[in-house]
């Protein structure tokens, strides 16, 4: 079969489409036929050379695919050839075929079609496990999601919304129609406003009771500072820098919380129990309607270049689908 390989770290054009031996099911996995994978911000760093596989996962990107079942390993039930699936990866979703863990697959939603599917997995389970699992968020409450327009942000919106939440994104302005479409409350152009200031002003000096935030370290102040009495703040991705300055006596006064939590490397059984949740609790809410996959594009997998720069730009508003086929 042929995958998207690295040869060395580098920019887009490290990225080749070349052959790779095909995958074999172990026990409890079965294989996918990719019709379709999602470019995330950690395949970029992948490429890179910042953020390796881990251990058993294949070593070509991709964490999240849609496809059809095409074989099954020793130990699986419930699962059979033919059936179309989506599924949340460590690895390996740009390739024509992916053994996946049988407790990471998720069935197409209805009303879902199987190539848009590919951008569900991976959104779904980051921020239903964050935003629910960690921050429990609640109906009445308000969140505050950084990044709006990226994939976890468009999949946050709604997902927000639905709960019955008041939703605050920041993103640019040129993005903030189509945001304020997919269920946002309040919008944020970090480039020009102070988000703690515009959260403050529409809470009425309360703040947020959730943030999930991308950035990290640059963030972290103005995190806390957003934070509403008892808020939680989640942090899930670094691109504003590893390494920021916590004030403990902020946080203590606010009685605050703040959780960082990665997917990729967590256990098989915390995976397929995340899914599991996904399933019953999201899958719902996909269904009828509420919570859409947000697609800005579809490339052909051999345009995984083009996807990235894409990607890196950070004109897109939700995700970038690659096609396999």
């Amino acid at each position: 079969m042929r995958a998207i390989t690295i040869a060395e770290p580098g920019g887009p054009d490290v990225l080749a489409w070349s052959e790779v031996p095909d995958p074999r099911p172990g026990p409890g996995e079965v294989v996918v036929d990719v019709r379709a994978t999602a470019v995330n911000r950690a395949d970029l760093l992948q490429r890179q050379g910042h953020y390796p596989p881990p251990p058993g996962a294949p070593a070509y990107p991709g964490l999240e695919c849609s496809g059809v079942v095409s074989a099954t390993g020793p130990d699986v039930v419930g699962v059979r050839a033919g059936d179309q699936v989506c599924a949340l990866l460590a690895g390996g979703g740009y390739a024509e075929r992916v053994a996946v863990p049988a407790g990471q697959l998720l069935p197409v939603p209805a009303g879902v079609d199987l190539v848009d599917a590919a951008g569900l997995p991976e959104v779904a389970c980051t921020v239903w496990s964050n935003v629910v699992q960690v921050a429990r968020l609640a109906a009445g409450e308000t969140l505050l999601v950084h990044g709006g327009g990226s994939g976890i942000g468009t999949f946050a919106i709604q997902l927000g919304a639905a709960l019955g939440a008041t939703v605050v994104a920041t993103a640019r302005a040129s993005k903030h129609e189509r945001l304020r479409e997919l269920g946002a409350d309040l919008l944020v152009d970090y480039r020009k406003q102070d988000f703690v200031e515009e959260i403050r002003r529409a809470t009425d000096g309360r703040g947020a009771d959730v943030v999930l935030d991308i950035m990290g370290a640059s963030y972290l102040g103005r995190n806390v500072a957003a934070l509403a009495a008892d808020g939680r703040l989640v942090v899930i991705g670094m691109q504003g820098g590893r390494k920021g300055e916590l004030d403990l006596g902020a946080l203590l006064a606010k009685r605050g919380t703040v959780a960082a939590t990665a997917l990729r490397s967590r256990p098989l059984e915390q995976k397929a129990a995340i899914v599991r949740g996904v399933r019953e609790q999201v899958w719902p809410l996909v269904e009828a309607g509420r919570v859409r996959p947000v697609i800005d594009r579809r490339l052909p997998i051999t345009d995984a270049a083009q996807a990235h720069r894409l990607v890196e730009s950070n004109e897109h508003v939700g995700k970038v689908l690659l096609t396999v086929g």
